[in-house]
């Protein structure tokens, strides 16, 4: 066996698991890119996995790997940037593990993550929020289920992944009712509950019916529903709110959109960034930024300060003092 094998077994319960205690979430995302990777290895060397030397995962075959991520599969740059990341995480602790294959390595780790265009903050205003929250039929259980799960993406803000993991028992309907999510990087924070959103999450309850370590909302067969289903209700809902607000048709709905969207309805209401990072979990308020950009009262404003084109520059007159005075009172 050559030393890729073992060193690669060793990132995954050594570094990973045990030293760094990763979440399941980014095991998975690690996987996921070196099962890619070693079955692309294999078609371009001819080696089995196992034969598989960490020389043969050279600059030039990982940056053809790359390659083929964007042509072959169709993955975005952010995607390929990730998986590079976690080629990168391996890398780093390769070079600590077997000093032999520095040159390699150095090489490896001098590939950049690419440029990529930012995409526009997409969110629903106010009459696409009721359209999609009228769109469920509440006559069915299924409806039901889905009215009051989005709701709850729209009005807390939570992330699909966060979404999934929710139990009953995380739902606390009392005085100041709020959430218990369990956020990236295992961070606990608590959105608060509008009486609204008690309101249809306290009857989804009583018709539900489970014990505290069950899904809160669990597929007919009573088991948590995956990413993937979620993103299928929101996508099926938002074509069905489409018919009565047109809108909808140009915008992309999925569950992150909803989560744009609350952040938009917080930017809206004069919430400040760094209150939006707590309330999103985001790591930084660099993240939370784009919904200053995204904020089309804030260049209202902005344009309302600024002089009319064409118009004469004046010369500064401060204010009369006395004025100013009254005026600051």
């Amino acid at each position: 066996m050559s030393a890729l094998a073992p060193a690669l077994q060793a990132f995954f319960t050594q570094r990973l698991i045990t030293q760094r205690n990763a979440s399941p979430q980014t095991i998975a995302a690690y996987r996921d890119t070196f099962r890619l990777l070693l079955r692309f290895a294999q078609k371009q060397t001819g080696k089995q996995p196992f034969q598989l030397d960490i020389d043969d995962l050279d600059a030039p075959l990982i940056g053809a790997f790359l390659t083929y991520l964007e042509q072959g599969r169709g993955n975005s740059p952010r995607t390929r940037n990730a998986r590079l990341g976690a080629i990168h995480s391996f890398y780093r602790y390769a070079a600590l593990e077997h000093p032999e294959h520095a040159h390699t390595i150095a090489r490896i780790m001098a590939i950049p993550t690419k440029r990529h265009q930012r995409n526009t903050v997409s969110y629903l205003d106010l009459g696409e929020i009721k359209a999609l929250l009228a769109a469920p039929d509440r006559s069915t259980w299924l409806g039901r289920r889905d009215h009051a799960l989005l709701a709850l993406m729209i009005q807390t803000g939570i992330r699909v992944s966060e979404l999934t993991g929710l139990r009953i028992g995380d739902i606390h309907l009392g005085v100041g009712a709020h959430l218990r999510v369990t956020g990236k990087g295992r961070k606990m924070r608590s959105p608060t509950l509008t009486r609204e959103t008690v309101a249809v999450v306290r009857a989804w309850l009583k018709e539900r019916h489970g014990q505290p370590d069950q899904p809160l909302f669990p597929t007919r067969q009573g088991r948590a529903l995956s990413r993937y289903t979620v993103g299928a209700i929101v996508t099926q809902h938002a074509s069905t709110a489409a018919v009565d607000c047109p809108s909808l048709t140009a915008k992309r709905t999925t569950p992150h959109t909803l989560r744009h969207t609350n952040a938009m309805l917080l930017r809206a209401k004069g919430i400040d960034i760094a209150t939006i990072a707590l309330w999103l979990g985001h790591e930084t308020t660099q993240t939370t930024h784009i919904y200053e950009h995204a904020d089309p009262a804030l260049k209202e404003r902005a344009i309302a300060r600024t002089a009319t084109l064409g118009a004469k520059p004046g010369r500064y007159r401060p204010p009369d003092e006395l004025l100013a005075f009254l005026e600051g009172l």
